[in-house]
C-alpha cells in the first residue's frame, strides 16, 4: 500500500502567508492547514503539478478567488476552504475536472454568482455545504443525479479517517465527526440569496439526513413529497417566503429530531404525526406564519369552535338526573291523562253526551244523599 504524504498544521495558531515553493506541493497528498490565522492567497502552484487527495484550509483568513489551478487535481476527494473570505464565483472545475469529490464545504465567505449545474456531477457527494455565501439564482434541479445522496446503500468512502474530521453546526450545538462522517449525508445552502422554489428533484435524494434551505427568497409550496426522504433527522426551510399548505407527508418523517418552518408564508392546519408532537420547542417551529392554525398553536382553525361542555361532580350529577327524570314523567303523565279524557270527548260526540248525562245522573245521586244526611242530622237535634 503506498504510503501519503502529508502536510498538517492544523489548530497550531500559525499566521502569515501560505508557502508559494512550487516544489513542496507536487508529492504531498494531504494538506491541512486549517484552525489557523494564515491569510493571502491559495497559490496557484498547489496545482502544477497536483497529487492533493485532500485540501482543508478552513476557519483562517485566506482571500482572493479559489485558483483555477486545483482543476488540475483531479484526485481530490474532499475540500475544505470554509471560514475565510475568498472572493468570485464558484469554481467552475468542481464536477468537470473534479468529479470524484465526496466532501466540499465552502461556508462562510463571500462567494457569489449562480450555483453551478456542473455540481450535479458529483455523484460520490456526501457533504455539500455552501452556506452563509452571497449566491444567487435557484436551487439546480438535477440533484437527483448525485448517487450518493439518492442510494441509501451507497458507501463508497475512501477518505483518510486519521485526518477526515468536520465540525457540523445543527440545532444550535456543534457536532464533530469522525469515523461516523461517511453516514452523515447532508445539504446545506442556508445564508444565500437564492430564489424560486424547492425542486420536486430533491424528494428523492433518499439518503439524505440533514436539508438546510433556511434564510434564503426561496418562494411555492414545500414538496408534496417531502416525506419521502425517511432518513431525515434535521430540516430547516424557515425565515423564506415559502407558501402553501405544510405536506401531510412530513408526518412520515420518523427520525426528525429538529424542523424549522418558522417565518415563512404558510397556511392551514398543522399535520399532526407521533414525531411532530414530540419535537422540542414546537410552538417557535411554525412561529412567524400568522395564516397557520391548530395544535400546537394557540390559532384554532375554522371548525375548532365547539361550546365547552359543563362538567359537574359525579354525585351531583346524578342525583340532577334523577329529579330531572321526575319531573319529565309528572309532566308527560299529566299530559297523557289530559288528553287521553279530554281529547276524546272533544272528537267523540257521542261519548261527550254520555259522560255529561252520566255526570248529571251522579250530581242529582249526591245531591239526594246530602239532604238525606242534612234531614237525618236534624231530627236528631
Amino acid at each position: 500500500m503506498q504510503k501519503s504524504l502529508v502536510f498538517s498544521l492544523r489548530s497550531n495558531n500559525i499566521s502569515g502567508e501560505f508557502p508559494q515553493a512550487r516544489s513542496m506541493w507536487s508529492d504531498i497528498d494531504i494538506v491541512d492547514v486549517g484552525d489557523n490565522h494564515l491569510s493571502g492567497n491559495i497559490p496557484s502552484s498547489m496545482g502544477i503539478p497536483c497529487s492533493l487527495f485532500m485540501l482543508s484550509m478552513k476557519n483562517n483568513k485566506f482571500d482572493g478567488e479559489i485558483p483555477m489551478a486545483l482543476g488540475n487535481c483531479t484526485k481530490l476527494r474532499s475540500i475544505d476552504l470554509g471560514g475565510n473570505r475568498f472572493t468570485g464565483n464558484l469554481p467552475s472545475w468542481i464536477g468537470t475536472n473534479v468529479s470524484k469529490v465526496f466532501i466540499l464545504r465552502l461556508p462562510s465567505n463571500y462567494l457569489s454568482g449562480h450555483i453551478p449545474q456542473q455540481l450535479c456531477n458529483l455523484g460520490y457527494l456526501h457533504l455539500l455545504d455552501l452556506g452563509h455565501n452571497h449566491l444567487l439564482g435557484t436551487i439546480p434541479k438535477c440533484l437527483n443525479n448525485m448517487t450518493a445522496l439518492t442510494d441509501v446503500n451507497f458507501n463508497a468512502y475512501p477518505l483518510h479517517q486519521a485526518y477526515e474530521q468536520q465540525i457540523m453546526v445543527t440545532k444550535g450545538r456543534e457536532f464533530q465527526y469522525n469515523k461516523t462522517l461517511r453516514w452523515v449525508k447532508s445539504i446545506d445552502l442556508s445564508s444565500n440569496s437564492l430564489e424560486g422554489v424547492i425542486p420536486e428533484k430533491i424528494c428523492s435524494l433518499f439518503a439524505l439526513v440533514i436539508l438546510n434551505l433556511s434564510m434564503n427568497h426561496l418562494s411555492g409550496n414545500i414538496p408534496s413529497k417531502i416525506g419521502n426522504l425517511r432518513l431525515l433527522e434535521f430540516l430547516d426551510l424557515s425565515v423564506n417566503h415559502l407558501s402553501g399548505r405544510i405536506p401531510q407527508s412530513i408526518s412520515s418523517l420518523t427520525y426528525l429530531s429538529h424542523l424549522n418552518l418558522s417565518y415563512n408564508e404558510l397556511s392551514g392546519r398543522i399535520p399532526l404525526g407521533n414525531q411532530l408532537q414530540a419535537l422540542d420547542d414546537s410552538t417557535n417551529i411554525y412561529g412567524g406564519n400568522p395564516s397557520l392554525c391548530g395544535f400546537p398553536l394557540l390559532n384554532k382553525c375554522p371548525g375548532d369552535d365547539t361550546p365547552p361542555q359543563p362538567t359537574f361532580p359525579r354525585g351531583k350529577r346524578h342525583e340532577d338526573d334523577k329529579k330531572l327524570g321526575f319531573y319529565i314523567s309528572a309532566v308527560l303523565g299529566f299530559v297523557v291523562g289530559f288528553w287521553g279524557v279530554c281529547g276524546t270527548l272533544l272528537i267523540k260526540k257521542s261519548w261527550r253526551y254520555a259522560y255529561f248525562q252520566f255526570f248529571d245522573s251522579i250530581q242529582d245521586k249526591v245531591a239526594v244523599v246530602v239532604a238525606l244526611k242534612i234531614a237525618h242530622f236534624q231530627r236528631k237535634i
